[in-house]
């Protein structure tokens, strides 16, 4: 099950054998200014995989912040998703949901100027 509100995503998963994996996580976000990397996303991905709870946060700069799917997979997997689930593609409408509304909060367009540096 996933559900989405501007801001903020939740997914959740109940495992369905003992070899399943089980997940509950919010992923909010706002936009934010890093000292060094100017405007953004500031991201927190909080919540229990496998019934241990978990908290991370992340800020990804305005050129990067598209990428969050690819953190929010790395973070699933260090906190023991296995790699065959850590992509959670089952809720793929609400990520798309997701990074429409990044773009518009960051006021995103196609043209925008990069910094090259953020894809060193």
């Amino acid at each position: 099950m996933a559900q989405f509100t501007p801001g903020h995503l939740h997914i959740e998963r109940h495992a369905l054998t003992k070899d399943d994996v089980s997940y509950d996580l919010n992923i909010d976000y706002e936009v934010a200014t890093d000292p060094k990397e100017g405007k953004g996303m500031q991201f927190k991905m909080h919540g229990s995989i496998q019934g241990k709870d978990m908290s991370e946060s992340f800020f990804l700069p305005k050129e990067q912040a598209y990428n969050f799917a690819s953190n929010v997979t790395k973070i699933a997997e260090k906190y023991g998703i296995p790699k065959a689930y850590s992509s959670i593609g089952s809720v793929h409408k609400h990520y798309d949901a997701m990074f429409e509304d990044v773009r518009v909060q960051l006021n995103m367009k196609s043209g925008d100027p990069i910094k090259p540096e953020h894809f060193e």
